[in-house]
């Protein structure tokens, strides 16, 4: 066929007076608040594919193949044998060998194995007695690069390892509260209380002493007083994962980006960054979990701020793409920027009052690449590994089928029935979020590692003083 008699691109003759009969009338705001309703109705009817009759997600429960390969480090028919042998210990549901069990089962199953199984196995996951839970940040300004997928099947890992995690839910999509199937009201019951009591203590402490000075009070209102009243556990639900538990948002968690500020100009001294750390170290969280993972909104706003400077790891997604690359690095940019700058002011004025300086630390930062397409994309990502350097894990998240159905089904893969995907599909779509967790586990066993040593070394230099002095 000659190039005259080619089709016309779709975007030439585009008949202006047609174009204006398709337009409806002009959009005005309640036409929005109309989309809004019926967005959650559909995000209601998607979200509750796959939950049971009344309303509520059930984690599906896992086979002796399963437990045997993923689970619990022992051979299918020595699992057999110790169930036969102890008729106390979960039997599963089931006729003969295929054996299902919930997650419940199989922990306490675990817990019998630690107890009775070989020396030298790890049945369940090394923690350290004594030492906090480690808080991970999963963080990028970049929208689309798989944050809250990465930091959902992290806490799966986690969970399926054996530790007691929980997952607070920052950004106020709930993209992370949907997965976890939570019921979230209004902002009382997502992360902001925690903020404004931060605030609320710091304005009485400010208000004792303009009061010994003679001074009038800064203003004390009724949101403020509320908040007062609120601790973390009021605020975290329960969710269908037995070792998972849920601080989760909605929409209106995003007024702390317009409140935080204000109460900032009301109170020049209140450290606005640590508001969320001081809630998980007040309220006693960071001694009830093992692991608390952050999940944060596509933006350097203050409730991003307030994750990554409670956290001890953070984890930047991104896709091996140069918009993805070019805008993490703007974000690590960033992050030195406002971090500096907190770091300058707050120094300065610690250094007029004879003050220690204070600093920001992580124990580990990783960019994470997802959605990897070995076929097409090894090139670039072995550029970005090349420039990031030690900031990478070495495991890039393949995209997988797996992946991608289960996203549909608004579950984490871990969720996931295998019996669904061919034997080949399952292993492969597991095997990308088990290396990820591999890697990241690494890092939280060698931070708590590193923190144990140093704790020791403390603690023998303090006996060691004291008996100088006895």
């Amino acid at each position: 066929m000659s190039a005259g008699k080619d089709p016309l691109p779709p975007y030439f003759n585009i008949n202006p007076a047609r174009a204006a009969e398709r337009l409806s009338e002009p959009i005005d705001t309640a036409r929005f608040a109309k989309a809004a309703a019926f967005a959650a109705r559909g995000r209601q009817d998607l979200a509750e594919r796959g939950y049971a009759p009344d309303g509520r997600k059930r984690l599906r429960r896992f086979s002796t193949w399963e437990i045997c390969r993923y689970l619990i480090p022992v051979a299918p028919a020595h699992f057999r044998r110790v169930l036969l042998r102890n008729p106390d210990l979960p039997q599963g549901q089931g006729e003969g060998n295929s054996k299902w069990f919930s997650l419940d089962d199989v922990l306490r199953l675990r817990d019998h194995f630690a107890a009775e199984g070989a020396a030298g196995r790890e049945y369940r996951p090394w923690r350290p007695d004594g030492l906090p839970a480690k808080v991970l940040a999963v963080a990028n300004f970049k929208g689309g690069v798989g944050k809250t997928s990465t930091a959902a099947h992290l806490a799966m890992s986690a969970a399926l390892d054996g530790y007691k995690v929980l997952v607070i839910d920052l950004d106020s999509q709930g993209s992370m509260t949907s997965i976890m199937g939570g019921k979230v009201a209004d902002e009382w019951s997502t992360a902001f209380p925690l903020l404004a009591k931060d605030y609320a203590l710091a304005l009485q402490d400010e208000n004792r002493v303009r009061e010994a000075a003679g001074h009038a009070p800064l203003p004390f209102d009724e949101t403020l007083t509320e908040a007062l009243k609120i601790t973390a556990q009021d605020l975290i639900q329960k969710t269908h994962w037995p070792n998972i538990d849920l601080l989760g948002a909605q929409l209106n968690l995003y007024w702390a980006e317009f409140q935080v500020p204000v109460w900032r100009m009301g109170l020049r001294g209140w450290p606005l960054w640590d508001a969320l750390g001081n809630a998980l170290v007040n309220d006693g969280i960071l001694d009830g979990y093992d692991i608390v993972i952050l999940d944060t909104p596509p933006a350097l706003g203050y409730l991003t701020i307030n994750a990554l400077a409670a956290a001890d790891i953070l984890l930047v997604p991104l896709g091996a793409s140069f918009l993805e690359f070019d805008s993490t690095g703007r974000f690590f940019d960033m992050l030195y920027s406002t971090f500096a700058s907190v770091e300058e002011g707050e120094n300065a004025a610690r250094r007029r009052d004879g003050l220690p300086e204070m600093r920001f630390e992580w124990d580990a930062v990783r960019a994470i690449v997802t959605r990897f397409d070995a076929g097409q994309q090894t090139d670039l990502a072995n550029v970005i590994q090349a420039y990031f350097g030690d900031f990478m894990t070495t495991y890039r998240q393949e995209l997988t089928a797996m992946v991608g159905q289960a996203g549909e089904q608004v579950n984490g893969i871990y969720e996931a029935d295998y019996r669904e995907f061919n034997r080949e599909t399952y292993v492969r779509g597991r095997e990308t979020f088990d290396r990820t967790w591999a890697e990241v586990k690494e890092l939280i066993l060698g931070t708590w590692w590193r923190d144990l040593q140093m704790q020791q070394a403390e603690q023998a230099a303090q006996v060691k003083e004291q008996q100088a002095h006895g």
